[in-house]
């Protein structure tokens, strides 16, 4: 389960999704009626006060429902923190009807979570289509609403595993800094308490009290229920009516709230001192709630004091070499909320001076007035946001939970068009308004003879906002494209340009326009890059940072006007482009990544801010038990002597290394080794395959690299079992990390069964053998699973495998969730797995697949692997017909064949003092 808090107005516009209007409304059942539809969303009302939401789009073969209940942590009461979290996770432990919900969920390969904020929480599973998986879950949502067995067993064991995630929270410097100043910031309301609550409350709360606040807020009147996705509304109200109206509206009323925050009277100072090398500076504002007027210009003041590279925050203090990182948000929610600006800076860093400058930057606007050319790059970036997440439908179904917590679903759209009229005036007089010291809450008390309070207005009534509103034109829909193998490659268009690029094109009309790009660029050989390898990894992050023609803002502001959305990353011998595009701007977005590409600038500036960020990030890991467990059993694992490209170093080389490395080590790099004329690229979407394919053998197959590609050949080794334990003190979550390695490549006849033998052990945190005995049964880790890793090779043959199992804990549990760990994997081996349960990873992990394939981004990293080595998308359906004819075995004897107890290596991390 997941804490959700939504701390940023700009992040309630990034999920502010919009969609078409409906042609026609459906014959309704009697107990349903109807409320008008906006943009393709249509509210329907159950007689017992349940919301429907529908939002239908055959494009996408998934489907999404997603359960709101109008209940939170501002609903708690005094001692009861953390009551709607704890009882988030209760709901996952089964009704008289069903025994093993994630059981169920996983046997029917549905991906599922909840989550828990200040105003609501929310139930999420997506799914492929499916009536009977849809009509199930409705069924369970329905039946988990009013009979979920709260019982003091279930409480017990899972008493631990909240607990746990608490603890996992307070090793994060920010978080636990902003936990405090937003605890400091307000005096009265709930806001000022995270979702996960006081552990005092969280281990005291009585099971009656549990239980009546389970009674009062789950029922169907304080509850919205979305679907979307690939359905048909007029037949899925019939069957909500079916499940959900026989629950009887509840007699009760459910309280107002009347709590609001005084003007605040004076600076506040907050300090926290804990275990870390890392210092944060925060400051925050109270500010108006998500309906007032005033709200859509504080999301884009967020966003011209946050945005990275072109935020004035970066600017002053990330580009100055201040601070390591910097950014603002601006909370969007139904009561009052706060703006935030933070920074983070190595801890031999003047942070003074970094409080100095953030302030500065908050307080001192009318100095230098924000200008209408950034409100309008502004405005444009939360369009562009927008625009990206209304090509998917279930988002759309996901982002309404934050509009209804708010007030009403609807003002995701009304904010959105608010902030398309935000001026540079208005701007200037939010930050004049709200962001000024006596409303700031960094730590400090000062007397004031006339103090200046800023005074938060109430919002408008939601009616008067979303009453009549009808919304904006229709997002134009793309084809039914049904993603089997078979129907991907009738589709898609494979071929070679110049020596070695090898290109899958698949053409599609998409929602939106969308245009999905996946490229990897192979250069060097191991005698190339030997000794060269720390420059090489610095070559791909430079990349976006300036070309000879362009800035790194220019470059930003470039692709923001393409409507696209670009990465670059890589490695010593390879360099990976993402782009997520539309169909008129892909030619030019792809233009320009093959210029960023080709002719860097590698500016001094940014490569000062890279190496700043980087120093900071590995002096971050000293302490965390996570990293420094992993740096330990990566090491032990390690095979490759110093000096070769494949070799582990420690963290202290690894800094020497950053501090030693020069700019025109990077340069030369790219200059040596550097080319595009071998690799892949895969594009799905909408797009035309003959004039994009003219454009790539011009823009890519003819930069060749001086040195010929050649991949470094990797290999199995046999290390002995060792135990390690690493103090990190002050730190709260402790690291369980487990290895064992395995003479395993992808084409083995093996690796079917021990990818499903993973599944059992640990590949749900949930519902897999660890998760039932650690987290389910005992209690002891929020999370842990396992994961299998396998060797790949188009040529000869690499067989470099591992298995890993992680868990989380505290520290006094460390000693039972490893011993819990090692008795599991020792019963996998000695007695195997059961054809049931092998049915039911087999059947989860297909559904998996083909999901997958009904995502353009998943399709064309499939694409580009296929092109690597080889393959084709026969290559998938012969897996998916390897996968249904696994028997348990063939399982068995894989396990019995490849695992050794005996063989695995334990590194523990955490606070061990007594």
């Amino acid at each position: 389960m997941k804490l959700s808090l939504v701390r940023n107005c700009a992040l309630v516009l990034f999920l502010s999704l919009h969609a078409s209007a409906l042609a026609n409304v459906p014959a309704l059942p009697a107990s349903i009626a109807t409320s008008p539809c906006v943009e393709g969303i249509c509210e329907y009302h159950l007689e017992n006060g349940l919301r429907v939401l529908l939002f239908p789009d055959a494009t996408k073969p998934t489907v999404t429902v997603n359960l709101v209940y109008g209940v939170g942590s501002v609903h708690e009461n005094y001692g009861e923190t953390g009551m709607a979290h704890l009882l988030e996770h209760l709901l996952f432990k089964g009704t008289p009807a069903q025994a093993d919900i994630p059981g169920e969920m996983k046997k029917r390969g549905i991906g599922y979570n909840a989550t828990t904020g200040l105003d609501r929480t929310n139930y999420f599973a997506s799914f492929p289509a499916d009536d009977a998986t849809l009509d199930w879950m409705l069924a369970l949502e329905a039946d988990r609403m009013v009979n979920s067995r709260i019982a003091q067993a279930d409480l017990d064991s899972e008493m631990t595993v909240v607990r746990n995630e608490l603890e996992a929270g307070e090793n994060n410097p920010a978080g636990v800094l902003l936990q405090r100043v937003r605890s400091v910031a307000f005096d009265w309301h709930n806001y000022g308490n995270l979702p996960i609550g006081a552990r005092s409350d969280v281990e005291g709360v009585p099971l009656a009290n549990l239980r009546a606040f389970y009674a009062r807020h789950y029922q169907p009147d304080n509850a919205l229920l979305v679907v979307a996705g690939r359905i048909d509304a007029a037949t899925v109200l019939p069957r909500i009516e079916a499940h959900f109206a026989p629950l009887a509206k509840p007699a009760r009323t459910l309280p107002g709230f009347h709590t609001a925050e005084n003007p605040q009277d004076g600076e506040r100072e907050v300090t926290v001192r804990r275990a870390g090398d890392l210092q944060v500076v925060a400051a925050v504002y109270h500010t108006p709630a998500l309906a007032h007027p005033d709200n859509a210009a504080l999301a884009v003041l967020a966003n011209v004091l946050g945005d990275t590279p072109r935020g004035r925050v970066h600017k002053a203090l990330v580009e100055t070499k201040l601070a390591a990182v910097g950014g603002a948000g601006s909370e969007g929610m139904r009561d009052p909320g706060l703006f935030s600006l933070i920074a983070a800076l190595p801890g031999d860093g003047d942070g003074a001076a970094v409080e100095a400058e953030l302030l500065r930057q908050a307080e001192r606007i009318a100095e230098h007035p924000v200008s209408e050319q950034e409100v309008a790059e502004a405005r444009q970036r939360l369009a562009n946001a927008t625009e990206r997440l209304l090509t998917d439908v279930n988002a759309v179904g996901m982002a309404l939970s934050e509009s209804q917590a708010a007030g009403d679903w609807r003002l995701l759209f009304v904010q959105r068009d608010a902030v398309a009229r935000v001026t540079a005036a208005d701007v200037n007089r939010v930050a004049a308004a709200y962001l000024k010291p006596s409303n700031r809450t960094l730590g400090r008390f000062v007397p004031t003879l006339q103090p200046d309070r800023a005074v938060i207005a109430a919002a408008p009534a939601v009616a008067t906002l979303v009453d009549g509103y009808v919304g904006q034109a229709a997002v134009e829909a793309g084809e039914t494209f049904d993603p089997t193998p078979s129907n991907i490659a009738a589709r898609a268009q494979t071929f070679t340009l110049g020596d070695g690029l090898r290109v899958s094109l698949l053409p599609k009309t998409t929602r939106g326009g969308t245009v999905v790009v996946d490229a990897t660029f192979r250069f060097g050989d191991e005698n190339a890059i030997t000794g060269r390898t720390d420059a090489g990894g610095w070559v791909a992050p430079m990349l976006m940072l300036g070309s000879t023609s362009l800035s790194r803002e220019q470059i930003a502001t470039r692709f923001d006007a393409l409507r696209t959305q670009a990465q670059i990353g890589g490695s010593a011998q390879s360099v990976q482009l993402k782009l997520l595009g539309r169909r008129d701007t892909v030619a030019d977005a792809l233009a320009l990544a093959a210029d960023v590409l080709r002719n860097p600038a590698f500016p001094e500036s940014e490569f000062e801010q890279l190496r700043l960020q980087a120093v900071t990030g590995l002096e971050f890991q000293r302490s965390e038990p996570g990293a420094v467990a992993g740096i330990a059993l990566a090491r032990h694992f390690d095979p490759w002597p110093k000096g070769h490209p494949l070799h582990v170093d420690d963290l202290d080389t690894s800094l020497a290394k950053i501090r030693a490395m020069t700019l025109d080590d990077v340069r030369a790099y790219h200059a040596d080794i550097y080319g595009t004329s071998i690799g892949e690229i895969a594009i799905v979407g909408d797009f035309d395959a003959d004039a994009v394919r003219a454009q790539l053998e011009t823009l890519f197959a003819g930069w060749k690299a001086d040195v010929d590609y050649a991949p470094i050949r990797s290999r199995y080794t046999d290390v002995n079992a060792e135990r390690a334990s690493f103090s990190t003190p002050d730190k709260p979550n402790a690291v369980v990390l487990a290895r064992h390695n395995l003479s395993l490549n992808l084409m083995d006849e093996d690796f079917i069964a021990l990818s499903i033998a993973n599944v059992i052990l640990g590949g749900d945190p949930l519902k897999a053998r660890l998760g039932d005995r650690l987290r389910q049964r005992d209690g002891l880790t929020y999370g842990v699973t396992s994961g299998l890793s396998e060797d790949n090779s188009r040529e000869g043959r690499d067989d470099n495998g591992h298995l890993v199992i992680q868990a989380i804990a505290a520290p006094q549990n460390v000693a039972k969730a490893e011993a819990a760990i090692r008795e599991e994997f020792a019963r996998l081996v000695q007695g195997g797995v059961t054809e049931q349960e092998v049915r039911d990873a087999v059947s989860g992990r297909l559904v998996a697949r083909r999901n997958g394939r009904g995502e353009d981004a998943v399709v064309a990293g499939i694409a580009t692997k296929h092109l690597q080595f080889g393959r084709d998308w026969a290559f998938e359906a012969a897996r998916d017909a390897a996968y249904e004819a696994l028997t348990a075995e063939q399982v068995n004897a894989a396990i019995r064949k490849h695992f050794r107890p005996d063989n695995l290596s334990v590194f523990v991390a955490g606070d061990f003092k007594e």
